[in-house]
């Protein structure tokens, strides 16, 4: 099994709210169709769900938050969503959509609903989970990254390969100079922030991944411009970005 995160800079432009890359997701449709394994996919809120989130204030701590803006959180989702899957029907792709409610009790995941996602991913349908904003309890609700869902489903279902499709080509030991970390040591690289990314940026990507990985899974960055990159990993040919080896 496979479990692959579509970033939101890849499948919206963050720079203009409530704008999905059509042409892009399409792309990556393509290459997930070439999958012949049980995968699993998750997706980012990109100028959907961080944009209303930066608006009405709304974080990964639980809190009483805008009751409004939950609801636009969450409707803004459910419309990317539609266009992702609208995308993966058009490749001939069969996405099962996962709102992580079905599988999320609070912030923590539900083990058993989780082991179902398996099973689907197995019957010859694609699950397709995403962040959202989630009801917690007492009144308070929170933003659950997609990030962090990688985390959650790979401590359960183990996959053999954990992707994160970015857009850029991995992680950079300097970012002026761009120069590409092939695989990650010890030493934590220095990570630039998108401020307008409310569930904390490439910090939080890598925080993630660096949890999955010492679970002895392996991880991947790629750049998800050059889908190419994710079949390639995927076929155990070659990784072209940013590997966390599993420890």
């Amino acid at each position: 099994m496979f479990l692959i995160k579509l970033g939101g800079s890849i499948i919206t432009n963050k720079e203009r709210p409530l704008s999905a890359r059509g042409k892009t997701i399409d792309n990556l449709s393509k290459s997930l169709k070439k999958i012949k394994e049980p995968t699993v996919i998750v997706h980012g809120g990109g100028s959907y769900g961080h944009y209303w989130s930066v608006k009405y204030d709304m974080h990964t701590k639980e809190k009483k938050y805008n009751p409004k803006g939950v609801a636009i959180v969450k409707n803004s989702m459910i419309e990317l969503n539609k266009i992702i899957l609208d995308s993966m029907i058009k490749n001939k792709i069969n996405p099962y959509s996962l709102p992580p409610t079905d599988f999320m009790s609070g912030n923590m995941p539900i083990a058993k609903k989780v082991k179902e996602i398996e099973k689907i991913a197995k019957s010859g349908l694609v699950p397709v989970t995403f962040g959202d904003a989630l009801w917690f309890g007492q009144q308070k609700t929170y933003i659950l990254s997609g990030d962090v869902i990688m985390t959650h489903l790979a401590k359960i279902l183990k996959p053999k390969l954990c992707i994160f499709a970015l857009n850029e080509d991995g992680l950079y030991s300097d970012l002026k100079t761009k120069k590409l970390i092939y695989e990650l040591d010890k030493q934590r690289p220095s990570i630039s922030e998108n401020k307008m990314d409310v569930t904390g940026g490439m910090t939080r990507k890598v925080e993630e991944a660096l949890k999955i990985s010492k679970r002895g899974m392996a991880v991947f960055f790629v750049n998800g411009n050059k889908p190419e990159r994710i079949e390639k990993a995927i076929k155990n040919k070659t990784f072209e970005g940013t590997l966390f080896r599993g420890k």
